[in-house]
């Protein structure tokens, strides 16, 4: 408990400098970001752990807390999207050739490096080495594939299509759940009864990000995402250096991102709820022993630092990691999120395979 005093000042004493100097609503978003950053790291509630688990163990466990924490997200998000279209907007990215390369290598990095976007985040949090090192990776992967997005967009897209805008909340959030219960009885016969299929942690743990999700949605405006927070900390990084000129680049010239990168970076929702995020885990961390690292070799640490660079990569081309794309995508209607889980999954099959040959004895 000890332990947890200085980190407990710190957090406070950010808290309060948020609510008086920038925003109540950053304040606000910060202690949501606490909230999932404890919650991932208390419940270890991995989503590429849940997905290599299915894939090597037949354990749905994890993938079917996934499914309950879409069901219920989608269930409060998508009435609330209705009600409020001009407040509140949908995590929405475009059907594209960008969407599919980004979503197939993502699932196979995050099976090498072991963590996605919130996976990241919250095991460097946790003082896992690799994640740690892995982290700055990823926020520079996601400028530089925000940066070639408009080259990959040119590949061929469509608009974005909002299941809430074209059908309404009703009939949105069937689709919704008829989609998720049709996975979840797949993954169940595909599985059989070798292993339980459901984990109490786990699914209290979705329970949880659920509603943080929605509180997310409701405070920000818009839903929980982390890999925009990322690139935009590498992007101030590159302006600052003057190694990079946003003006030229069709990414960083929309009026939204340019506003963006000349604000203080406590504005932005998304880089408040990641560090929040590392604060909820460092919380967790500071209350538990180290954990045990095993030694790695160069080898690994090469394999496991490219994919992380391209973690950041493939997600900006994705619109999302597992948060952005299929939390926040899912849960809000967005069809690319319906067309990044398959993809992610089949890139996971590579992924795990690789994660077997170089990182499994």
């Amino acid at each position: 408990m000890t332990k947890r005093i200085p980190l407990a000042v710190a957090i406070t004493a950010f808290l309060v400098f948020l609510a008086w100097s920038v925003a109540l609503r950053q304040a606000l978003l910060f202690m949501v970001g606490i909230g999932l950053g404890a919650v991932l790291a208390g419940a270890r509630f991995g989503f590429t752990t849940g997905w290599r688990k299915l894939i090597e163990q037949r354990d749905p466990s994890g993938v079917l807390a996934q499914l309950v924490l879409l069901a219920i997200a989608a269930a409060v998000s998508m009435p609330l999207l209705a009600a409020f279209p001009t407040d509140l907007g949908a995590a929405l990215g475009p059907p594209s050739i960008s969407l599919i390369v980004g979503a197939f290598v993502f699932g196979g990095c995050m099976q090498v490096a072991d963590g996605c976007g919130s996976g990241t985040l919250y095991k460097a949090g946790l003082g896992i080495p690799m994640n740690m090192a892995i982290l700055p990776l990823f926020a520079l992967g996601s400028f530089l594939g925000s940066a070639t997005l408009e080259q990959w967009l040119s590949l061929g897209a469509l608009p974005p299509y909002g299941l809430v805008a074209h059908f309404g909340a009703p009939t949105a959030l069937l689709l919704t759940l008829v989609g998720l219960a049709l996975v979840g009885l797949a993954v169940t016969r595909w599985t059989g009864r070798t292993t339980r299929w459901w984990d109490r942690k786990l699914l209290i743990g979705a329970l949880l990000l659920a509603i943080l999700a929605v509180l997310n949605l409701i405070i920000a405006g818009q839903p929980w995402g982390i890999v925009y927070g990322f690139g935009l900390w590498a992007a101030k990084i590159a302006t600052a250096a003057q190694l990079f000129d946003p003006a030229t680049n069709a990414f960083w010239s929309e009026p939204v991102n340019t506003a963006t990168l000349t604000q203080s970076v406590f504005l932005d929702v998304t880089s408040i709820t990641n560090i929040g995020i590392l604060a909820g885990a460092l919380w967790i961390a500071a209350g538990k022993p180290r954990p045990n690292s095993r030694p790695m070799t160069s080898a690994q640490w090469m394999i496991g630092l490219v994919a992380g660079l391209l973690l950041g990569y493939s997600s900006r081309l994705a619109f999302g990691c597992n948060i952005g794309a299929m939390v926040s995508g899912i849960s809000t209607g967005s069809l690319h999120g319906w067309i990044w889980v398959p993809m992610a999954f089949m890139g996971s099959l590579i992924g795990v395979r690789v994660r077997r040959r170089w990182f499994t004895s």
